[in-house]
């Protein structure tokens, strides 16, 4: 067995990244995703795969939300199937793309045909325009540089000039509002959807976010992403009352003023009362209060950052107000708060900022503080490297000089967050995706959509107990690996199968005990938010003994972060190998 006596120095060359350590990054998706799936042998899409998956939404929110849609929503479902198949193919193109302007000279489908036929039912009906109004902007957002000088009659030296610098200036002489062919005389006009909002909630309403999109069902065709199938009720709908959907509509409304720099004091009026209905809405209104309050603290607004802080449950919320007492000197508000937090802990990173902070509390306030038993000593170790390692491969070169001392049948690999998760996910795949209400919405999901609530464990203590005591009874290998098996590739938050091959997940069931097995899957479980992120970046089996030994990995400059620290000292604890390797570049 290989071992290595802490403060040993170790001089190596630097040496080459294996490429299947590389993340694999999910591909940015556009319009042309589709003739890049053909280039690249990905299965094909149909001709009309946009249209078929428009109307998937439009038939699922009926089914759904049937009783709490509005008279305009219910006609526009009621009425759409009835255009011909061009018609109903181009509005749907249309509001699925970004923007709500186009050139009708742009918009080329082959599927389609002919695009001004296809837009006249849509224009006789109001569902689409070809005769708006533009402002400057808009006009600029429609035209090349070269087009919006010509159209204008400018001066040929504005061709030098960056085309968001001229539309500054021009906003500020062409104030009033045009048609396309008053700005630009050419024999184009343009289109503009006007049920995209309309288009635009459903969506929302369809995935119950605002991060996901159009795009989840050309991935799902394609077969880039597949996703677990979780049985739904009634219950599941993100929704049960209209009330809560133009809560969800009002909330996104601010997180976009919000983005656009709103003042403020405008703002913070238009937040929405307290939602005492629906958990995750609540959650999102309370995280849309931190957000606020993070900008009046940006802000320099101490005192109203500090009155939200304080009204508002959102996590790190009452870690911000602990802060901005103390940069008040209100030595006695933050140390009341800090034993309000003591007392109950919304999380592991709170609950360390307190210890850290409360002695030079008390000092301040001339009061003996008994400290807390300091945390036992993490093993270290060193390595020199003969020159400076490129940009985040350090690891990889500790990784390849660990592996050259190890004795046969042994091995190092770099897991960092993928191993443990990735167990932790194959042992309780049946938990997480428990149809729980209101935690599925529809069938794109990655996980539960409480996954990162306070309420997670909770909601579902029972099947996460049933899934951990397969380690009491030594079954949970052959879950594991049943699961590996059958679920492979499915979406998981807790499974990245890139990071996690057959090979080392015979490593890991070979030398993780199962009783450090259980102590991380709890430790995940006490926080999944911040406790699937922390562990170390290499692993060091060794199957004689059947044991381990888990590395975190910290180049030049480098520091233990918080979260890593908390999970390092938990797994000391539990007598658990794990130790800190510092790298430095000899002289």
């Amino acid at each position: 067995m290989y071992s290595m006596r802490v403060g040993r120095q170790i001089q190596v060359n630097n040496a080459t990244r294996h490429p299947s350590d590389t993340p694999v990054n999910p591909s940015t998706l556009s319009e042309g995703f589709a003739a890049r799936a053909q280039k690249d042998s990905l299965p094909t899409l149909a001709p009309f795969y946009y249209l078929r998956n428009f109307e998937l939404v439009l038939a699922s929110i009926l089914a759904r939300y049937a009783d709490l849609l509005l008279e305009e929503e219910l006609r526009f479902i009621s009425e759409f199937p009835r255009f011909d198949l061009a018609s109903r193919a181009l509005l749907t193109r249309l509001v699925m793309r970004r923007g709500d302007l186009f050139r009708a000279s742009k918009i080329k489908y082959e599927e389609i045909g002919e695009i001004r036929a296809a837009a006249a039912p849509l224009i006789k009906k109001g569902w689409l325009s070809d005769h708006p109004k533009l402002q400057l902007d808009e006009l600029a957002s429609l035209l090349t540089k070269t087009e919006l000088i010509r159209c204008l009659r400018l001066p040929a030296r504005y061709l030098s000039w960056c085309k968001a610098k001229l539309e500054v200036v021009l906003k500020a002489q062409f104030r009033e509002s045009r048609y396309f062919e008053e700005w630009y005389p050419c024999g184009d006009w343009v289109y503009a959807p006007t049920v995209g909002p309309l288009c635009e909630r459903f969506k929302l309403m369809f995935f119950g976010n605002d991060r996901q999109g159009w795009t989840e069902f050309v991935t799902a065709d394609l077969g880039i992403f597949n996703y677990e199938k979780v049985e739904r009720s009634a219950y599941s709908r993100p929704f049960q009352s209209r009330a809560q959907i133009e809560m969800f509509l009002k909330i996104q409304e601010c997180r976009e003023l919000l983005r656009e720099g709103m003042p403020l004091d405008e703002l913070t009026p238009l937040v929405p009362p307290a939602i005492l209905n629906s958990e995750w809405l609540e959650e999102r209104r309370q995280k849309l209060l931190f957000l606020i309050a993070r900008g009046y603290e940006r802000a320099g607004e101490g005192a109203n950052a500090l009155a939200m802080y304080l009204e508002c449950c959102y996590r790190g919320a009452r870690s911000r107000a602990i802060r901005l007492k103390a940069k008040a000197q209100d030595w006695n508000g933050a140390r009341a708060l800090c034993f309000l937090a003591k007392e109950k802990p919304e999380s592991e990173a709170e609950l360390q900022q307190v210890r850290r902070v409360l002695p030079r509390i008390h000092r301040k306030l001339k009061r003996a503080y008994r400290a807390e038993a300091v945390a036992p000593a993490i093993e270290e170790f060193e390595i020199v490297l003969d020159r400076a390692p490129r940009l985040g491969a350090v690891e990889h070169h500790v990784r390849d000089y660990l592996a050259r001392d190890l004795a046969d049948g042994s091995t190092v690999r770099y897991v960092e967050n993928g191993l443990i998760n990735g167990l932790f996910g194959l042992l309780c795949w049946p938990a997480v995706f428990a149809p729980v209400p209101g935690a599925f919405f529809h069938d794109f999901h990655h996980g539960p959509v409480d996954l990162e609530s306070c309420h997670f464990h909770r909601r579902r203590k029972e099947e996460f107990d049933e899934c951990l005591s397969q380690l009491d009874s030594g079954g949970y290998a052959k879950v594991i690996w049943k699961c590996f098996k059958d679920k492979w590739g499915v979406q998981s938050p807790f499974v990245h199968w890139h990071l996690l091959d057959r090979a080392t997940l015979g490593w890991a069931l070979a030398c993780f005990p199962a009783a450090h097995l259980r102590a991380w899957f709890e430790w995940i479980l006490r926080d999944v938010k911040e406790n699937r992120a922390g562990f170390p970046d290499l692993v060091q089996f060794f199957p004689k003994e059947r044991t381990y030994r888990m590395i975190e990995v910290k180049g030049p400059g480098d520091r233990v972060q918080d979260n890593q620290r908390r999970l390092l000292e938990y797994c000391l604890s539990h007598g658990m190998p794990v130790s800190v390797c510092w790298v430095r570049t000899g002289s």
